[in-house]
């Protein structure tokens, strides 16, 4: 993700479209400086791209007063220590979801980076994909109506990595890691929803761990103790329900990884992270429920799909033009720390309704 992602495909794509104009018809040239472990795999990397800058030590690039932002793409076991660093050597964070492990430490560095007077952000990328702004587009104008419920299906088959290498890091089924689906997607789940219907009220989960068993990256056997697969009711304010079902240990039956149906009163839709497809009430057929006759209806040809009417550009480079105007310009960026912070916030009630068996409501967070 920080690699291909966030410097090819958004960094160094600014850079090749000649920089971010700004309202102000200033451009912004991003100079990226390379932090990590490995010094022979950052020399290569900045060989291939043409980079300068890298270095092996944190300290050393928030010393640099050149430096005027701070990115974080690791383990969200290491994250906080590093984002609380930079914000203390005052600079600007942009950090990877989740946040943080907890909502505690979460909210701690929002609070700090207030205090600091640095802007911060968390990357929410499923927002700017070309399928779920259609879909906002078709809800915003109307299109739907007033909104019933929401279904969502994530997932794939991810391998266990002894007969197959898996597609995942083996920390993510690891719990001491930071590891499971519920931390990993229930933030995205939060924002997804708050920005498209409403902000979620209250939750019931369930979480489970369906494959106890995986062979990390050198071929070891290991535990798998974190929960890789959720089955969660969400209702919003203003009493829309969403179901979501998210699981590492399923086979894709879909047209797309993640797919969203919207109902509502003047219509439905349904949308993956390129697609949407729409069907108003007009046109909605009567379905007859009679199980001895032989289904005669295409039920997917009866739904229309949205055209672009844009060109969408990469979601990750969408944001991060977003976030850059924000700290340089100062225009708005709803995705701040706080935002990332309710992400961690339904993460952890809802794996507190999977241990309690219960639906736990959703509080507004604590200033």
């Amino acid at each position: 993700m920080g690699y291909r992602q966030h410097l090819v495909r958004s960094l160094l794509a600014i850079r090749e479209q000649g920089g971010l104009e700004l309202p102000d018809g200033t451009v912004l040239w991003p100079e990226p400086v390379l932090v990590g472990r490995s010094a022979d795999k950052l020399r290569a990397i900045a060989a291939r791209h043409g980079l300068e800058r890298w270095t092996t030590s944190l300290d050393e690039a928030l010393a640099d007063p050149a430096v005027e932002v701070y990115f974080d793409a690791q383990v969200t076991s290491a994250r906080i220590k590093a984002l609380n660093a930079a914000i203390a050597a005052g600079k600007h964070v942009y950090t990877e979801k989740p946040l943080a492990e907890s909502l505690a430490e979460a909210l701690d560095v929002a609070a700090l980076a207030d205090r600091a007077g640095v802007k911060g952000g968390v990357v929410q990328d499923k927002i700017f994909l070309p399928g779920l702004r259609k879909l906002r587009r078709l809800i915003e104008g109307g299109a739907l109506g007033r909104v019933l419920s929401v279904r969502g299906e994530f997932g794939y088959w991810v391998f266990e990595g002894d007969w197959q290498p898996a597609q995942r890091p083996s920390w993510n089924y690891r719990r001491a890691d930071g590891g499971g689906i519920v931390l990993d997607m229930f933030p995205h789940w939060s924002y997804i929803l708050e920005g498209l219907i409403a902000p979620v009220r209250s939750v019931y989960a369930h979480a489970v761990t369906h494959l106890p068993e995986r062979w990390d990256e050198q071929g070891r056997a290991y535990t798998a103790d974190a929960d890789d697969a959720a089955y969660a009711v969400f209702e919003l304010e203003g009493g829309a329900v969403a179901q979501i079902n998210s699981s590492w240990a399923v086979r894709v039956y879909r047209d797309e990884l993640v797919e969203f149906q919207v109902d509502g009163t003047e219509g439905s839709a349904v949308a993956g992270l390129r697609e949407c497809r729409v069907q108003h009430r007009a046109v909605s057929p009567r379905p007859v429920w009679d199980p001895d006759v032989p289904n005669g209806e295409s039920f997917r040809g009866q739904w229309a799909r949205v055209p672009d009417n844009q060109e969408f550009d990469n979601g990750f480079k969408a944001q991060w033009e977003q976030f850059l105007a924000h700290v340089v310009a100062g225009t708005p960026f709803p995705h701040d720390l706080r935002s990332g912070a309710r992400g961690v916030q339904l993460a952890e009630l809802a794996l507190r309704s999977a241990r309690e068996g219960r639906r736990v409501e959703v509080p507004e967070l604590p200033r």
